[in-house]
């Protein structure tokens, strides 16, 4: 049963249609993900569903007793209340017949707003989007609308929010970059693109399928369609005449074909590396410590930066993830211990704010003021062409950044960074407010960037795809080392069974269970029976790593000739398979060819495997070196 529709509805922003004739009805059991690239209307869609904007054209009919609940994108406190009295107003309405406090208080301090009696002045942007959560999903309602809910959240509160969506009985209509959360919340995805909208009944999973299919057919059409226009202007330019029914019908195929809305491939964000060399000293960390008050966010912190590092760092909110940011950067400066960066090291940071943008500056001379050429692997573009490749076309580079939306600042300051041409890349929570489009290829980017990676992000998704070595906040004040992705973390504790505890402020790796390592947990898990909190055994298992300070002769030696033993496989299966290519019909020659092929294809493989724990070894050596 349908509890919402939207008819023929539009929307403009100056010059920019958002919405063009969109009709959709939502039913009381329907989960939807609206997706789309940065500024093509998601959250203008949102809000007129919401029904606290009201569209150019057409109309929004609600059910007589369907209530809403709405989270915005940037929700709005009364400052003369406190938080508690704003939430509580809204989960209560404008009459109030029974007192929530208490269960609002709850969910506040579980959602890291630990004195809910403050003023909603004292809060962070995060802290106010968090509030507002609460106050969403604390409203009874039949519809549940949710502007990226998951921005400002730490991976406890996320996989708590993913389980209450799952099990939540009424109809959800959000938006999220947030792609493992879109599969397990979702089950209907709608696509904006263009001013239109296009509905798959899928998980985000089924839909990148659908998608492609969608696209492939349309694509395959307009190929049709683009070569009978040909060859009817053929036809037309050898002058036709109209003076039978035929012929008539001819010119008017030719015009509807003349006039068609083209069908492209979706535009992409394109990037290049643009990377400068990176000398032999990198950043290193020794003993870094860092309080607030009594409080210590991190303590005893050391460690040297490898040139191809890829680095996650995870814990709760508030835990001091920023803070350590700011500290590799210089921003600010440690209580204890030191950092040294080599001079060669340029760092390119991505803040959670977009701190270097300038609203009443040209998205042009934003880019301009940063470089007007760059070099890439592609040759030499301009900031204009380069801003072309992240979406911003002729018309929006002469627009002032004040009139971007949030998630267009948002990729235009990672272009700024980008375009600095760092070596060091620090992305604190990139993943906010970026659209999955431009998600998607800016992994691909950091896949073939030659530099260092340091990443803090609560998508957990973006950590699996990137990193390759996470450190967890833990209680105890250490930063704990794992070897892989987020879902590799996760695996580690599990079979070293540690607790991973995310879900509060303050909270994180259990210091009574260990350290995290990907390397052996069973080692760790066995060793708890000592009795040794996580700290030692950390302590310990450091000291005797840097005791083991080179490889032995024969791994040495490995070494040293492996990425020569690849290199003839590689070339060795290349010519075998452009042989087989030649011999096509000699079937027994080919057989004997496919099988060689075979052999050498799994001794590549073998060595390749060989090459990567030999690499993995020769990086633990330096950090711990």
């Amino acid at each position: 049963m349908n509890i919402l529709n939207l008819e023929n509805v539009s929307k403009a922003f100056v010059s920019r249609v958002l919405l063009d004739g969109v009709t959709v009805g939502i039913s009381d059991t329907d989960k939807i993900g609206v997706i789309g690239v940065n500024g093509t209307g998601k959250s203008t869609l949102l809000a007129i569903a919401a029904g606290v904007l009201e569209p150019d054209e057409g109309q929004v009919v609600k059910g007589k007793s369907v209530r809403i609940s709405y989270l915005s994108q940037n929700p709005v406190f009364d400052d003369e209340k406190s938080v508690l009295e704003n939430v509580a107003d809204a989960v209560n309405g404008k009459d109030a017949h029974w007192d929530i406090s208490g269960e609002v208080r709850a969910r506040l301090i579980d959602f890291g707003i630990p004195d809910p009696d403050c003023s909603p002045k004292t809060l962070s942007g995060g802290q106010k989007k968090r509030a507002a959560l609460v106050a969403a999903i604390l409203t009874p309602c039949e519809l549940l609308i949710l502007d990226e809910p998951t921005n400002h959240l730490d991976h406890g509160m996320i996989e708590w929010l993913q389980t209450y969506l799952q099990n939540y009985k009424g109809a959800i209509l959000m938006v999220t970059h947030d792609r493992y959360f879109l599969d397990q919340v979702t089950n209907q995805i709608l696509e904006i693109d263009r001013g239109k909208t296009y509905r798959y009944e899928e998980n985000y999973s089924g839909y990148l399928e659908k998608k492609e299919e969608r696209m492939n057919f349309a694509l395959a059409a307009e190929r049709k369609a683009a070569a009978l226009y040909r060859k009817d202007l053929a036809w037309i330019q050898r002058g036709a005449r109209a003076r039978s029914t035929k012929q008539k019908a001819h010119i008017q195929r030719f015009e509807a074909l003349r006039d068609r809305e083209k069908i492209v491939e979706e535009r992409q964000v394109e990037l290049n590396s643009l990377a400068s060399r990176l000398g032999g000293k990198t950043i290193e960390l020794t003993d870094v410590q860092k309080q607030y008050g009594s409080r210590t966010l991190f303590h005893d912190f050391t460690y040297t930066f490898n040139k191809t590092d890829r680095i996650g760092i995870v814990g709760p909110n508030g835990c001091g993830k920023s803070t350590l940011m700011k500290i590799i950067t210089g921003k600010i400066a440690p209580d204890a211990g030191h950092v040294e960066i080599g001079q060669t090291v340029r760092i390119g940071y991505f803040s959670q704010e977009n701190e270097e943008l300038d609203p009443t500056q040209r998205v042009i001379d934003c880019i301009r003021d940063t470089a007007e050429y760059i070099r890439t692997t592609d040759g030499v573009i301009t900031a204009s062409a380069m801003c072309e490749q992240f979406l911003f076309d002729g018309e929006m580079q002469y627009s002032r950044i004040e009139k971007l939306s949030g998630g267009e600042k948002r990729r235009l300051y990672l272009l700024k960074v980008l375009m600095e041409a760092p070596n060091v890349l620090i992305l604190d929570e990139p993943t906010n407010d970026l659209d999955i489009q431009t998600l998607r290829i800016l992994e691909d980017y950091l896949d073939r960037f030659a530099g260092i990676i340091i990443t803090v992000s609560h998508d957990r998704y973006f950590l699996d795809r990137v990193v390759t070595r996470i450190f967890a906040f833990g209680e105890d004040g250490l930063l704990h080392q794992s070897e892989g992705g987020y879902t590799d973390l996760l695996e580690h504790a599990k079979a070293a069974g540690i607790e991973m505890n995310f879900g509060a402020v303050g909270a994180g790796i259990n210091k009574k269970t260990g350290a995290v390592s990907g390397g052996n947990p069973e080692a760790v898990k066995n060793a708890d029976a000592d009795g040794k909190t996580g700290a030692e055994r950390y302590a310990e298992q450091k000291q005797e790593n840097k005791k083991k300070r080179k490889l032995s002769y024969k791994e040495q030696r490995e070494y040293d000739h492996i990425e020569d033993e690849i290199s003839e496989l590689e070339e060795k299966s290349q010519a075998l398979e452009a042989e087989m290519a030649e011999c096509a019909t000699q079937y027994t020659k080919l057989a004997e060819l496919t099988k060689e092929k075979e052999e050498v294809d799994a001794r590549l493989e073998e060595r390749m495997e060989r090459y990567f724990e030999l690499q993995e070894l020769v990086d633990q050596l330096n950090a711990n070196g």
